[in-house]
């Protein structure tokens, strides 16, 4: 999977849905998610950061629509598979009601960060996010478009 290329297709692909995820980041927190570069695209410096960054739609079952190299890698994912993934299958069963309440208290206050938790990938390895900040995603005009999600720090549990 260390070959994997940026993707070309679906909604998490382009410069528009990378713009939403920075903006949004920036707006909520009054800081860069990481140095952007001019010269390079958003999606490519999105997508080749080595903070791992994933995000899900607006649907009833959210379904992931963006995950960078380092969030496929983690996850053990192509980006067809990852990005047609309910987000409620990065945890484990017994830990999605506890993800569902930290979802809940995102979409109350905006963000929140520090978030520690366990997580699975698609081959059923199990790994310890830390620090995790999770924010939700708004466009231009304010309406709500998803959350995302970025940390730097993991264990294998």
């Amino acid at each position: 999977m260390n070959n994997i290329q940026r993707p070309t297709h679906g909604i998490g692909a382009g410069e528009d849905h990378a713009a939403l995820i920075l903006n949004s980041y920036r707006q909520l927190l009054g800081k860069d998610l990481f140095e952007i570069h001019e010269g390079v695209g958003l999606a490519e410096q999105l997508f080749n950061s080595d903070i791992v960054v994933l995000s899900h739609g607006t649907e009833s079952d959210p379904i992931l629509n963006f995950g960078n190299r380092a969030a496929l890698m983690l996850w053990e994912m192509d980006w067809d598979t990852f990005s047609r993934t309910p987000s409620r299958y990065t945890a484990e069963a017994m830990e999605r009601s506890e993800r569902d309440r930290f979802l809940k208290a995102v979409a109350e206050k905006g963000y929140v960060d520090n978030y520690t938790g366990i997580r699975i990938s698609s081959t059923g390895r199990r790994f310890y996010i830390k620090e995790a900040i999770v924010w939700n995603l708004r466009d231009a005009s304010g309406r709500y478009a998803g959350q995302a999600a970025a940390f730097k720090q993991y264990e294998n549990c």
